[in-house]
């Protein structure tokens, strides 16, 4: 007999009842430190101090009244992500689904109003994850994905990541953007080359193209700028970010310069409950904490410390992990033996961690651990691995 939850998830038998911090709590009390976040969402832990405050402020005042109306905190926290990004406007949605959604019919929309309806494919690459409604699996076109749901929607052409003489020979006339996320995440944090966005800028604007970043996962910190495009000193025509954004409160967002923004004119798109006001009180304390001073510096910072235990680890332990790959904290073990089973064996020693592709166990913490957090991840980590080289030797 099915289940009145639909059985779309295969669920561990794990369940808890509150967080604390860096830290999530079972009914048996059994503490666990938490280094999936919810898959890269609570970037700032749980039960922030702010964000409950913010929260519990707003939901006695307003939660929703729909965007036929003002909503001032909507306002407030478009123009600072506006002064804070590339952007010059932005779009309020409630899922990194929604935020990619949003930016494909934008594209589409932009070339439209230009005088090229011809120009409505876009250029993806081979690993990406982008959603799972059915214009974001067709982008992504991972088979896992896309089984049992042909025919897909039509308009995408896939390239190998990081080859750009593959991506080059894709674009024809036809093409419109070139979507693309600095670190590929469910595809096995899989980072792109500096050099490589560097190149995209620059085939997009020689090609009369649309740059086009996925920081669903990327964004709001997570590689210790506010979104990843930063390091490599460009700037994408239009962005779409969520996760981290609302600190595991719904909240999704479409940036974009003005010449791009200014397609989606009143009526070509909407959402009921995007950037309601509860979810605007949440995003804007999120960045009071991010774009405080020095925070995105000891982001980095600890990034980096993390980033040196783990490689030791690597080298310690060569039967189980064969590398280390990632930016800031969105890292990945490269496994040498299935991934999830190191990630149960780390589970049952307190330590939560998250499969994705190519075999790679991802370590996404929330962006408020501190080095004594990292000493007892890696401890657990140094610890499973050596036990599972006994088991493997025996």
């Amino acid at each position: 007999m099915i289940s009145a939850v639909m059985p779309n998830y295969a669920r561990k038998d794990l369940a808890f009842v509150r967080g604390e911090g860096v830290y999530l709590v079972d009914g048996q009390g059994r503490r666990y430190l938490d280094f999936c976040a919810g898959i890269a969402v609570t970037a700032l832990g749980h039960c922030h101090p702010h964000l409950v405050e913010t929260l519990q402020a707003q939901a006695g005042k307003l939660w929703h009244c729909s965007n036929l109306y003002q909503i001032p905190e909507q306002d407030r926290l478009a123009e600072r992500l506006v002064d804070a990004t590339f952007a010059d406007s932005v779009f309020f949605c409630n899922s990194g689904a929604e935020a990619v959604e949003c930016g494909l019919k934008l594209v589409r929309k932009y070339q439209d109003d230009h005088g090229a309806p011809e120009r409505y494919r876009i250029v993806t690459c081979a690993g990406g994850f982008h959603g799972r409604t059915l214009a974001t699996i067709a982008a992504g076109a991972q088979a896992k994905h896309t089984a049992g749901f042909t025919p897909l929607p039509e308009g995408f052409d896939q390239v190998a990541f990081g080859n750009l003489n593959e991506l080059r020979a894709a674009i024809t006339p036809e093409t419109a953007a070139i979507l693309v996320e600095p670190v590929q995440g469910e595809g096995g944090v899989r980072p792109a080359t500096l050099d490589y966005l560097r190149e995209l800028r620059r085939i997009a604007d020689e090609f009369g193209v649309l740059l086009y970043f996925d920081e669903v996962q990327t964004g709001v910190g997570r590689t210790g700028k506010l979104f990843a495009y930063e390091w490599a000193g460009i700037e994408p025509d239009l962005l779409s970010v969520a996760k981290g954004l609302g600190g595991g409160f719904p909240v999704g967002a479409c940036l974009a310069k003005e010449h791009v923004a200014a397609s989606l004119t009143p009526g070509s798109h909407g959402s009921t409950f995007g950037g309601n006001p509860l979810a605007m009180a949440v995003g804007n304390a999120v960045l009071d904490v991010l774009l405080a001073d020095g925070f995105l510096d000891a982001v980095d910072a600890k990034a980096r410390i993390l980033w040196r235990r783990l490689e030791k680890v690597v080298v310690s332990h060569p039967r189980i992990f064969k590398g280390l790959r990632g930016a800031g904290m969105l890292l990945a073990l490269e496994c040498e033996v299935e991934n999830t089973r190191i990630i149960d064996r780390l589970e049952e020693s307190g330590l939560l961690a998250v499969a994705a592709g190519d075999n790679v166990v991802r370590l996404v913490p929330p962006l408020i651990i501190e080095e004594q957090h990292i000493d007892e991840a890696v401890s657990v980590i140094d610890r499973v691995s050596a036990e599972l080289e006994h088991v493997s030797s025996i």
